[in-house]
C-alpha cells in the first residue's frame, strides 16, 4: 500500500471509530485535550474483549501465572529504587522559531552526533541534512543549530494530601511492572508458587510524552497487559524464546497478518537501563513500522534493587535445597490501545458497496444483531424482541429496526457484527429465523430454540 492509501486508511479508521462509537476525542465539547481519547459503547466492548481473551489465555488457562490489580500511585521510593527518577526521560529540544518542543531523537534528518550518556543542558553537534521543524517547517539549520538538549522526565507528578510541597510528591505509575516486583513476596507467601511462575496485570499507566500522536497509538494515558515471569538465571534464554513464540501466537489470535510483524533486536545503547535483551514486535502501521509489543529480559535488577532500598528480603527460597536467590525475570508486554488499533486496521475492508470490519468473532463488540423484518408489524417485533431479550442474557446483542433490511445488514457489517438474525413471517409459523453471516453474506435458517447453542458453537464455546 502506498503512502497516500496508508494515510487514507488511517483517516478512515479514525472517522469510523468516532462515527460508530468506538473512540471519541476526549473532552470534545470543550475543544478536546491533546491526544486524549474516550472509548465509546463499541470501543469499550472491543477493548474488554481483548483484555478478557488475554486474561483467559495467559492467566485463567494456566497454573503458573496469577494476577494482581495494583494501585496507580505508589510510594515514590519505588520509582527511586527502580531507576525511573534518574533515567526515565527523553531528550527534549526546542525550535528557536516557534518554540515548540520535540523529542530530539525523533526529528527526521536531525542526527545527534555528540550526546554523551546522561549529559544534558549543553550544546551538541547535529547533522541537519534535510531536517526541519515538524511544527513550523523552519529549516533545521535555523530551528535547531546550537540548541541545547534537556532531560525531560516522563513521569506525571502529583501531590498526596492538601499541601503541595516536596515531602508530599508522588507519581502516577509510568508502567505496571513495578507493582509486580513490590508485591512479589506477598504473592509468593499467599500462593506458594514455585519457579518458574509469573505475575500478570492489566492496568493503566501514564507517561508525559513530549510528542504523542497517531490516534490511540501513542497517548499519555494508556493501558498495558503485562507479565513478569520469574525464572532461574541459567534458564533465561529458554524462557525468552518461549515467550517470543507465545507473543507471536497471541498476535495471530488477534487476527493480525504476521507478514506485517517484524522482530527488532534492540541494541545495547538503546535498551532500557534494566534490560539485558529486548525485542520489539513491530507492526507495519499506516504511519510507518512501529513498536506494537515488547519482550525484555530484566535480569534480577528490580528485585535486587527493591530489596536494597526497602530492607525487605525479596529472595526466592528453594524448598528442596534451601538456596536463596533473586529470580531473574522475562517480561512480555502488550499494549491494550495498540491492540485495539491493530485489530481495527487488520479487520477493515471495503467491498463493492459495503464497508466491513472482519474482526475475529471473539473480539467483535456485538456477537449478533436481531431484526424484525418489518418494524410496523407488531407480531414480528414482539417475537424479535423476545429473541433479543433471551440472547442478551449470555451475549452482547444489538437491536435494530431502522430502515430496510439491506441497510441494517451493512450497518452491522461496518461495526463487525458477525451474525444478523432476522425474524420474518415464516418465523411465526416455523419457529425459525434467518441468520446471515457477515463475512460470506450467506444465509441459513436456524431454529429459535437452538439459537444460543448455534452461536456458542460458532464462537468456539
Amino acid at each position: 500500500m502506498d503512502k497516500k492509501n496508508n494515510e487514507n486508511l488511517m483517516e478512515k479508521i479514525v472517522s469510523l471509530a468516532k462515527r460508530r462509537g468506538f473512540v471519541y476525542p476526549g473532552s470534545e465539547i470543550y475543544g478536546g485535550l491533546a491526544n486524549s481519547w474516550d472509548y465509546g459503547p463499541l470501543g469499550v466492548e472491543l477493548k474488554n474483549n481483548i483484555k478478557q481473551l488475554w486474561w483467559k489465555r495467559f492467566v485463567q488457562s494456566r497454573d503458573d501465572i496469577v494476577g494482581i490489580d495494583a494501585a496507580l500511585i505508589m510510594n515514590p521510593k519505588v520509582w527511586e529504587a527502580s531507576g525511573h527518577l534518574a533515567t526515565f526521560s527523553d531528550p527534549l529540544i526546542e525550535c528557536k522559531a516557534c518554540h515548540y518542543r520535540f523529542r530530539a531523537d525523533q526529528i527526521k534528518g536531525l542526527v545527534i552526533t555528540q550526546l554523551p550518556k546522561d549529559e544534558y543542558n549543553q550544546t551538541h553537534s547535529f547533522s541537519l541534512t534535510n531536517s526541519f521543524c515538524p511544527n513550523c517547517k523552519t529549516p533545521g539549520d535555523k530551528a535547531f543549530l546550537d540548541s541545547k538538549i534537556s532531560k525531560f522526565n516522563l513521569m506525571f507528578k502529583t501531590f498526596i494530601g492538601p499541601a503541595e510541597e516536596q515531602a508530599n510528591v508522588a507519581y502516577f505509575r509510568p508502567e505496571t511492572a513495578q507493582a509486580m516486583f513490590v508485591d512479589f513476596k506477598n504473592v509468593l507467601d499467599t500462593t506458594r508458587k514455585k519457579l518458574p511462575f509469573g505475575i500478570a496485570q492489566i492496568g493503566k499507566a501514564f507517561r508525559n510524552e513530549i510528542t504523542p500522536g497517531n490516534f490511540i497509538f501513542r497517548t499519555r494515558e494508556f493501558e498495558q497487559m503485562e507479565i513478569e515471569y520469574f525464572i532461574r538465571e541459567e534458564e533465561w534464554e529458554k524462557w525468552f524464546k518461549y515467550w517470543q513464540k507465545e507473543m507471536i501466537d497471541w498476535i495471530k489470535e488477534l487476527g493480525v497478518d504476521t507478514k506485517k510483524i517484524h522482530e527488532a533486536e534492540i541494541p545495547d545503547n538503546e535498551r532500557a537501563h534494566y534490560s539485558k535483551r529486548t525485542i520489539d514486535f513491530e507492526y507495519e502501521f499506516p504511519f510507518g513500522k512501529k513498536e506494537l509489543y515488547g519482550l525484555a529480559y530484566r535480569t534480577d535488577f528490580d528485585l535486587k534493587n527493591h530489596e536494597k532500598s526497602s530492607g525487605q528480603n525479596l529472595k526466592y527460597k528453594d524448598a528442596e535445597t534451601n538456596e536463596e536467590f533473586w529470580p531473574h525475570v522475562i517480561e512480555p508486554t502488550w499494549g491494550v490501545d495498540r491492540s485495539v488499533l491493530v485489530a481495527l486496521l487488520e479487520a477493515y475492508r471495503e467491498e463493492k458497496d459495503r464497508v466491513v470490519l472482519k474482526l475475529p468473532l471473539k473480539l467483535a463488540p456485538y456477537k449478533a444483531a436481531v431484526f424484525p423484518l418489518l418494524a410496523n408489524k407488531p407480531e414480528l417485533v414482539k417475537l424479535a424482541r423476545k429473541i433479543y431479550d433471551d440472547l442478551r442474557k449470555d451475549f452482547m446483542v444489538a437491536w435494530d429496526d431502522r430502515g430496510n433490511i439491506g441497510k441494517r445488514y451493512y450497518s452491522q457489517d461496518e461495526i463487525g457484527t458477525p451474525f444478523c438474525i432476522t425474524v420474518d413471517f415464516d418465523s411465526l409459523e416455523k419457529d425459525d429465523v434467518t441468520v446471515r453471516d457477515r463475512d460470506t453474506m450467506k444465509q441459513e435458517r436456524v431454529k429459535i430454540s437452538g439459537l444460543a447453542n448455534w452461536l456458542n458453537k460458532k464462537l468456539g464455546k
